[in-house]
Order: C-alpha cells, then sequence, then structure tokens
C-alpha cells in the first residue's frame, strides 16, 4: 500500500502592532511589535515633529493562499500618525484563502491618515480584508483604499477566485459606517452599470468632518482620468471613483487630499516621498 502524504501549503502569519503618544509637541511610536515578515521602517518627520510618518512594509512582496496578516494601530491622546506602503499590496492566485485584518483605533484628540498605496488581486487570488476603526470623542480620520481586480495592463482580467471586504467605523461605540464588498470571478458586477461598469479599478476615501459646499465643488471639478465623486454626510465625506488604472485612481485620491486636509486637519498637504519613487 502506498502511503499518502499530507497535503502541506507553506504560508506566513504576520503580526503587526503599532501605538503612538504625544509629548509636548511631538508625536512619537511608543509601541512597535512585529511577529512574522510585517513591520515599519524607521519613523519619519517630514513635516516637523507633529506627525508621525511611518511605512508599513511586508517583506515577501505578496500575499498567497493560506497568509494571515494582522495589524493594530493605537494613537493616543493628541497624538497624529500617517501611515503608507512602499508600493502595491499583491494577492496571488491561490487555492485557498489568505486574510488582512486591520483595527485602527484613534482617541479624542488624535488624527491617523491610513493611506496605503492600491492592493492589486491577481485572478484567481482568494482575497479576504476586513478594517475595523474605532474614533473616541473628536478624534479625527483620513483613510482610503484602492483595490484593482486583475492586471488589465498584462491582459490579465478578474475571472476566477473572490475578493471580498468589510470596513466598520464607529465613534464612541456607536457604528457610524458599515460596507461589505464580495466580487467574484467573471461577477456581473465587473461590467454592470450598477457594478463597476467594466473599470478593473475602484477606491473608496472616508474622512471624519464636513466641509463647505464651495470646497466640495472644487473636489468635484478636480481634472481627473476617473469616474468619481464626494458625498458629504452628517459628519463624514465619503469618496468613490472607478478607472482603468490605478495610478488614476491615487492620482485623484491624491489631488483630493491636497485640497482636503489643509481645511479638515489643519495642515497643508505634504505628499510622503515614497509615492514618487
Amino acid at each position: 500500500m502506498t502511503a499518502l502524504t499530507p497535503l502541506f501549503t507553506p504560508h506566513w502569519n504576520a503580526e503587526l502592532e503599532l501605538g503612538y503618544a504625544r509629548f509636548d509637541d511631538s508625536t512619537r511610536p511608543v509601541l512597535r511589535r512585529h511577529s512574522g515578515p510585517l513591520r515599519v521602517q524607521k519613523h519619519l518627520y517630514p513635516e516637523g515633529p507633529e506627525v508621525c510618518q511611518h511605512i508599513i512594509v511586508h517583506p515577501p512582496g505578496g500575499i498567497a493562499g493560506g497568509d494571515r496578516l494582522d495589524i493594530s494601530v493605537a494613537v493616543g491622546s493628541g497624538a497624529w500618525a500617517q501611515l503608507t506602503s512602499p508600493g502595491a499590496a499583491k494577492w496571488y492566485r491561490a487555492g485557498g484563502p489568505a486574510f488582512q485584518n486591520v483595527h485602527l483605533r484613534v482617541e479624542a484628540g488624535a488624527t491617523l491618515e491610513w493611506l496605503p498605496q492600491e492592493t492589486i488581486v491577481y485572478s484567481a487570488a482568494q482575497a479576504e480584508l476586513s478594517t475595523s476603526i474605532e474614533l473616541e470623542g473628536d478624534a479625527r480620520l483620513f483613510y482610503w483604499d484602492i483595490i484593482a481586480l486583475g492586471r488589465p495592463a498584462s491582459g490579465e482580467r478578474f475571472d476566477a477566485g473572490h475578493f471580498q471586504a468589510q470596513l466598520n467605523i464607529s465613534r464612541d461605540g456607536e457604528l457610524l459606517w458599515h460596507e461589505r464588498q464580495r466580487v467574484t470571478g467573471n461577477d456581473g458586477l465587473l461590467d454592470s452599470p450598477i457594478g463597476l461598469d467594466g473599470q478593473p479599478v475602484f477606491a473608496t476615501m472616508i474622512v471624519s468632518g464636513e466641509i463647505s459646499a464651495e470646497l466640495l465643488e472644487r473636489c468635484r471639478e478636480l481634472p481627473n482620468r476617473v469616474r468619481g465623486d464626494l458625498t458629504q454626510l452628517p459628519g463624514m465625506l465619503v469618496g468613490r471613483c472607478l478607472a482603468g488604472e490605478a495610478l488614476h485612481a491615487r492620482a485623484w485620491l491624491i489631488d483630493v487630499w491636497r485640497l482636503l486636509r489643509p481645511e479638515l486637519l489643519d495642515r497643508e498637504a505634504v505628499p510622503p516621498r515614497i509615492w514618487s519613487t
């Protein structure tokens, strides 16, 4: 009788826990704990000591079936953290699901900018993402995500696998935003006019606060190569766009961020240098 060899699929489990606190006029990292291939580079202060910038790095460069990434961030009262990534996150084709869980907590008087570069979901990937954001008191948030399904530049359509995501935002325990997405390979939503309308890239921006009708119109009039718009809700501004390329969606988000940051966060927009490399 031939012995059966158990099926073994190598995978990475990675965890990253970050904490920030305010000391006098500066924000400093007070917690940086990681396990597995997930970490941050040296903290940067391109705008001065008040804003601490970190670049989250996943050294393997891609996420495969069975991988699990857990990221936890806590921004203490009065602190200001800006988090981004060095490049696109890539989710590879796989025989099983891979997972990313993000938990962000922002205390009263604190500010968090969560501004990663795009997520590319290859055809036949099985990507499952969950993000939970807890705001306390007058905490401020500037959040975006960019999702590219397939690789149109390589002629790859998202015709197999699935992408699913969940986003929850609460303030003082009260749920402000709940969103669930699921797109499967060759899903009718990919081409439907009430879905992605043939565009492989979609992006979401959520910012705490309210702006004037004049500024809202200025954002809507920005020259761009996307189909996008913004909606003012009570205490929250939401932006959406569809695009043919991730670079176009990212350019639109950055242009909107340049206009909104001075108004909503009282600071001029200084793009992280990593976005230009």
